[in-house]
């Protein structure tokens, strides 16, 4: 009986699965055919054989009955035409030629091999994703920081190049001596045609270090006393593991919440990502609800960088769009809109046909609305990395708070160890940023790490940063990033 369970359960997982990505695929095709990239579509047969039909005889494809799935529609045998029977089912002329793999998760899996089909479709969905979230953000300046370059012609940078061309990178660049040495960005034979130097791409957890960085500013700024505040004055924390500790306790992923991390807050199983309610159902409803504290140790979540981005949310009694407007528009001086993901207003809705709404609910700004999900163009997490580079070598009140984060980093402790890997190379954890990278103990150097290799890196003594864009994680990052940071070749 379990077997049949579980087997009816993975064919209506699957089902849902596929029909979502009948909906983005249909969309991509739209896209593609309106763009006119002809190159990577052709004529759907359906389309040519249900164009000029008006008999039922032409095909089961043109015609479905109406109130009956296609299958039992065809079975069901009584071929007449009109209003109250078969109806003509509009085909659309385009599909695409792509050799796409679909995943069961709307992200590609770390340890895939996915081709260069399946990556430019899920680089159409990643950015497409950011219609169905309201934004919070900064517009771009009027005065956009206007980089200088002079660009290497050297071994690493024509190795780089030949990098883009085969392997899922979309952009790289290497910040170094105040001007811009290697600029490069994906071809339009490869995702060029999806990825410019305006596309608000995003970060995946490259968000929690900036969420950090607005962190620091909201310190400076006087809203929170300091990295020791005590977080005994945010009602939505009460009767959870979170009350009454220390900001630096969050900021390090140390809050003893290693038994609750991770969950799934509705079914009370463990998964790897907590972002899918507002910060207020997680901690009220969930299972943080009366949760104890443990042991503090480093144990890496989603959940608490949602705690701290709607902390100081809370903390800055109304003028956070001003706190976001100092850090990206005044000081990094972003050329295009950037912006954390915030909660929408939702309605449920059952699944009879009638589509009968069961409850509808608004969220609300004192639920914790937002995200650590970030989004901004290549050149802009450009200036926002010089941004804290400038800081901390201007000794600022904000480079003093990243000095001081860096200064109490803690061991992750990994499981796992990978000397190659972005995110495992590293052995501290410094306030949502990575440190002490291998061959580099000692220096002041930082990282910030998204899935899918988002990979920043900021060495505040040298003045260098790379900052790489990239949908998937099959470039060699040890080579194209640490290394240049390490030894500037």
């Amino acid at each position: 009986m379990k077997k049949i369970f579980f087997i009816l359960t993975l064919l209506i997982t699957l089902s849902i699965n596929a029909n979502a990505n009948d909906k983005k695929l249909n969309k991509f095709v739209n896209w593609l055919a309106d763009n006119n990239h002809t190159q990577y579509l052709e004529i759907s047969k359906n389309y040519e054989e249900c164009k000029n039909c008006t008999r039922w005889d032409a095909g089961p494809r043109c015609f479905e009955e109406i109130g009956k799935p296609k299958k039992q529609c065809v079975l069901d045998g009584d071929q007449s035409y009109g209003e109250d029977g078969y109806k003509w089912v509009d085909h659309k002329k385009y599909k695409t030629n792509l050799n796409i793999k679909f995943f069961k998760s709307s992200e590609i899996p770390w340890g895939t091999k996915p081709n260069k089909d399946t990556l430019l479709y899920y680089l159409f969905r990643y950015i497409d994703s950011e219609d169905a979230f309201d934004r919070a953000g900064s517009k771009g300046s009027k005065n956009p920081y206007k980089f200088k370059t002079e660009l290497r012609d050297d071994k690493i940078s024509k190795y780089i190049k030949k990098h883009m061309q085969k392997t899922a990178l979309l952009s790289y660049l290497l910040y170094e001596d105040g001007k811009i040495t290697i600029d490069e960005i994906s071809p339009k034979n490869r995702f060029g045609i999806l990825f410019d130097n305006n596309t608000q791409f995003t970060s995946m957890s490259v968000g929690k270090s900036i969420v950090s960085y607005v962190t620091g500013h909201a310190i400076c700024k006087g809203y929170i006393n300091g990295v020791d505040h005590r977080l005994n004055d945010w009602p939505l924390l009460e009767n959870t593991l979170f009350y009454d500790q220390k900001l630096i306790n969050l900021l390090n992923m140390a809050a003893g919440h290693q038994k609750y991390a991770d969950k799934d807050l509705k079914t009370n199983k463990y998964k790897k990502n907590a972002n899918a309610n507002t910060v207020e159902f997680h901690l009220q409803k969930g299972v943080f609800k009366d949760s104890k504290k443990a042991k503090s140790k480093y144990q890496y979540t989603n959940f608490i960088t949602n705690i701290l981005i709607n902390y100081v949310w809370f903390k800055s009694e109304g003028q956070f769009q001003n706190l976001l407007d100092e850090i990206f528009i005044d000081k990094a001086k972003v050329k295009n809109d950037v912006w954390f993901l915030k909660m929408n207003d939702r309605t449920i809705k059952s699944n009879n046909r009638n589509n009968k709404i069961l409850k509808e609910y608004k969220v609300r700004d004192e639920d914790g609305p937002l995200r650590y999900s970030f989004r901004a163009s290549r050149y802009d997490y450009l200036r926002i990395a010089k941004a804290m580079l400038d800081d901390w070598q201007n000794d600022t009140c904000v480079g003093k708070y990243l000095k001081n984060i860096h200064e109490r980093r803690i061991p992750k402790n990994d499981k796992w160890k990978d000397d190659k890997s972005e995110s495992l190379n590293p052995k501290s954890y410094a306030g949502q940023f990575y440190a002490d990278y291998s061959g580099m103990r000692g220096r002041n150097i930082m990282g910030m790490v998204g899935k899918g290799g988002q990979s920043i890196m900021i060495d505040f003594d040298q003045g260098r940063i790379v900052v790489i864009n990239t949908m998937h994680t099959d470039y060699n990052w040890k080579r194209i990033s640490h290394s240049v940071i390490k030894d500037g070749t």
